[in-house]
């Protein structure tokens, strides 16, 4: 992408790119005259880990001025609050929750991750990837500066550590919600993947809000605040209920306050803590306060979303084990049929352990499609399906249905009025990648036609 500069940071350099392919051109400013010293020779090119081998085509294409990202500070204004949010899972709603709360004590705010860039309540680019380039990472907290934010929310992927796509940015607070399995077809061991995760919390010097109850966190312990559920932390829940939605009794330090949350299951409660922690830590507001800013909250699309509540249909984004299992634990009082599949091209290990975790708490499977990519799609789910034992699938009822809106169709006619249907692994995603080609598919628009079908 190329980004222009604001002339206060520099009094030649205009633009910065990190394709080589976008160097300005003569044209570009023929046609833009608003643009201040317009000028090919104004445009920078960024090397980064991911393009550095790119340098010499980018010479070719016109580039003369080479930066680093650690100049990247002498060209945006970074003069605000980040918070970064690393987990498995629970990144997406435990910043929504954080921006929400935020947004509701009268701060300007601004969120970058998995569902696009906002500031202020306002979407300002569409989704994409969880943690961006480091270019568009910087151009966004620019553009948050330029309206006065104060505080700047986003999700920090796995990939994004290794990539070094925050390199150079300060964050005044650093969270962990959990750390499980996942990515495995990039990071190759899960030994990897946790020290990539915990990486992020290796510097002493750093203010970090833990998830006290995640086994495979290591952190320094300097200026780290935890939270949980059954560990002692610094942030408790004493009391909890998780029928129909979340109701808890929490405690920071002798401080106490009752928290009413509209959303399902433990693993939200987890999300909630931490929300909850990050404000306090930032703003030290009263803990009721906090608490009843929450209770504002209307949960995320495609997290833990109902679409139907008679019966109860129920759509996420759970796409591993973990996820999967937390999702269930919510319902644990209600007979469960689940939709779902595995991504192709991807980390193939999970694929059993899905199905095994599915077996285990449903009673209905309809094992399917979700973005295939490259692969067969049948052959995605005889490999989920090997991983449920002999012994539950004789007391399970088992459909493979290659056709994902199909499976949701059956799913919905099968279902009775005391049993909850749960279709896992798209959330709020609007397409499918099937081969080479990226449909239009909406699990949500799937079940209306299939429930306006029944009618």
């Amino acid at each position: 992408m190329r980004v222009a500069i604001h002339s206060n940071y520099n009094s030649a350099l205009r633009f910065i790119s990190d394709d080589s392919r976008e160097c300005l051109k003569s044209d570009d400013c023929t046609q833009n005259p608003q643009i201040e010293d317009c000028n090919p020779k104004n445009c920078a090119f960024l090397i980064t880990q991911g393009n550095q081998n790119y340098r010499e085509a980018a010479k070719k294409n016109g580039f003369e001025i080479f930066i680093t990202p650690k100049d990247l500070i002498n060209y945006f204004d970074l003069n605000l609050k980040l918070i970064g949010i690393t987990g498995t899972n629970g990144k997406t709603t435990t910043a929504a929750m954080i921006y929400s709360i935020l947004l509701d004590f009268g701060f300007s705010v601004a969120m970058l991750g998995t569902r696009g860039f906002f500031v202020n309540g306002i979407q300002k680019r569409p989704k994409g990837l969880t943690t961006p380039s480091l270019l568009e990472i910087y151009s966004a907290i620019n553009e948050a500066r330029q309206e006065n934010c104060v505080y700047f929310v986003m999700e920090v992927s796995s990939h994004a550590i290794v990539q070094n796509r925050i390199e150079g940015l300060e964050f005044a607070l650093r969270i962990l919600t959990n750390i499980t399995s996942d990515h495995l077809d990039y990071h190759k061991t899960l030994e990897n993947y946790i020290a990539v995760k915990n990486s992020f919390f290796s510097n002493p010097i750093d203010l970090k809000l833990i998830n006290k109850d995640e086994p495979n966190a290591h952190y320094a312990t300097q200026k780290t605040i935890t939270y949980g559920i059954e560990s002692p932390a610094t942030l408790n829940a004493k009391a909890y209920s998780l029928k129909d939605e979340i109701t808890a009794q929490i405690a920071y330090g002798k401080e106490e306050a009752n928290l009413e949350c509209a959303l399902f299951g433990k693993h939200n409660l987890y999300n909630t803590l931490a929300a909850i922690g990050a404000v306090k830590l930032l703003e030290n507001a009263p803990l009721n306060q906090i608490c009843a800013k929450l209770e504002n909250f209307g949960g995320v699309l495609g997290r833990m979303q109902v679409v139907h509540q008679q019966p109860l249909i129920i759509i996420d984004f759970a796409h591993t084990e973990d996820g999967m299992e937390k999702i269930f634990q919510s319902f644990l009082h209600r007979k469960i049929a689940v939709v779902f599949g595995a991504g192709g091209d991807r980390d193939k290990t999970k694929r059993p352990k899905m199905g095994l975790c599915a077996a285990k708490y449903a009673q209905k499977l309809y094992i399917t499609s979700d973005n295939p990519r490259s692969e067969i799609p049948s052959t995605i789910m005889q490999e989920i399906l090997k991983g449920i034992p002999q012994y539950l699938r004789n007391h399970r009822e088992i459909c493979l249905e290659e056709n994902r809106a199909k499976a949701i169709e059956i799913a919905i006619k099968n279902l009775k009025n005391d049993e909850i249907l749960l279709i896992l692994g798209k959330g709020d995603e609007t397409y499918q990648i099937i081969g080479e080609e990226t449909l239009h598919f909406d699990d949500c628009e799937e079940v209306q036609k299939a429930l306006k079908a029944l009618k």
